[in-house]
């Protein structure tokens, strides 16, 4: 029995589906990935290949709505699948998902499946001419997609509902709700927490594409109000300029260093080390399908604030584990950061609260048996 898991980043191959992987092999699947550059990007394509993994470049521009190159993708995937001849087919990001179910189907794979890990950006912003263009493209190429799966998993409820509104889904859809990608509660162990003479160092951090849907704009104007009342306050801000309609300009990101507003790691392969120099983590998202990052930093002991938005409010109890502000309000950003600084105690029990949520709700390897079993394996 043979299984294609198909991505639109080869990173997150290893970063984000290790363990479903693992989990898969370990059923006695044989796994096929693929996935854009797969090839050019040796660690992961070694990496999987150390699995057992059978690895698969595929041309596929992860954004862009250009319909010719996105039906060159489709029939891609018609002949790589034609190949493989796989029993099982999933996507995961809009791509993928649309994509490769629509070439499953037209190949006659006979289970096919479909993760929704965020809506991206033609969902976030409703009044937006631009997007209101695109979405609409979205939704009709989703339609028909998702029509063609036996079973759509999402990683929050209000993604699910969205899609049942808008009449996306079809009522011989079943779908599966799951818990984010979950964390591997043994690789993000808890972290000491950073401390200069007896004292909690306050060091916020935000892990993101750098993307304005990410909220990386109120946290940069969040962190130029709190740094001129406490100048004791540090930022920290992990993440690259991708290629999307909404990222962030390379000048906006230069200007925010050049003032001194936050200390910029770049690109990450492995987040670990700014976690665990981090006191409070910060995702000021305007919606996700549930944030990984948020993820690994409940599991290493750290408070989290969030906003009351899709996906985000998944991972915060309010007051338990951190708080949960609005979409775009800095002035409530600040206010929850400030509760931090003014009681740094609150960074120790908070923390021990995330990791409590962790190993409660979000173990990885219990996230991956509620899809296996949804998948009949």
């Amino acid at each position: 029995m043979k299984f294609l898991l198909i991505a639109g980043f080869a990173d997150s191959l290893i970063g984000f589906r290790k363990a479903l992987i693992i989990a898969l092999i370990d059923k006695g699947l044989e796994v096929h990935v693929a996935a854009p550059d797969l090839l050019e990007n040796q660690v992961t394509s070694l990496n999987l290949k150390n699995l057992g993994v059978v690895t698969h470049d595929i041309s596929m521009q992860r954004t862009g709505t250009n319909p010719v190159a996105d039906s060159k993708a489709l029939f891609a995937l018609y002949f790589l699948i034609k190949g493989i001849k796989p029993d099982y087919v999933m996507g995961y990001t809009v791509k993928p998902v649309i994509y490769g179910t629509l070439a499953a189907w037209l190949a006659r794979v006979p289970q096919r499946f479909a993760l929704i890990t965020g809506l991206g950006f033609a969902f976030t912003v409703e009044n937006d001419n631009k997007r209101s263009h695109i979405r609409a493209v979205v939704q009709g190429l989703y339609r028909t997609a998702l029509r063609r799966c036996q079973t759509v998993f999402f990683q929050n409820p209000d993604d699910e509902v969205l899609f049942r509104k808008l009449n996306i889904l079809s009522n011989q859809n079943t779908t599966c709700v799951v818990n984010g990608s979950g964390v591997d509660l043994f690789e993000y162990s808890v972290a000491l927490l950073p401390i200069t003479n007896d004292e909690i160092d306050i060091r916020f951090l935000l892990i993101a594409r750098l993307l304005g849907d990410k909220g990386i704009r109120e946290y940069a104007q969040a962190a130029r109000t709190i740094k001129a009342k406490y100048p004791h306050a540090q930022f920290d801000l992990v993440g690259w300029i991708d290629e999307n309609p909404d990222a962030i300009e390379q000048q906006e990101l230069d200007s925010w260093v050049e003032d001194g507003l936050f200390t910029f790691w770049g690109k990450l392969t492995n987040v670990q080390a700014a976690i665990s120099a981090s006191s409070v983590y910060v995702l000021p998202s305007y919606r996700e399908g549930t944030p990984r990052t948020v993820l690994e930093a409940m599991a290493m002991g750290r408070p989290i604030i969030t906003t009351d938005a899709p996906g985000c409010r998944e991972t915060v109890v309010d007051n338990y584990n951190g708080y949960l502000v609005p979409i775009k309000a800095v002035d409530e950003l600040v206010l929850a950061m400030e509760e931090f600084i003014l009681n740094p105690g609150l960074i120790v029990s908070m923390g021990m609260a995330s990791r409590a949520l962790a190993e409660k709700k979000f173990d990885v390897h219990s996230v991956n048996k509620s899809m296996l079993k949804a998948m009949g394996l």
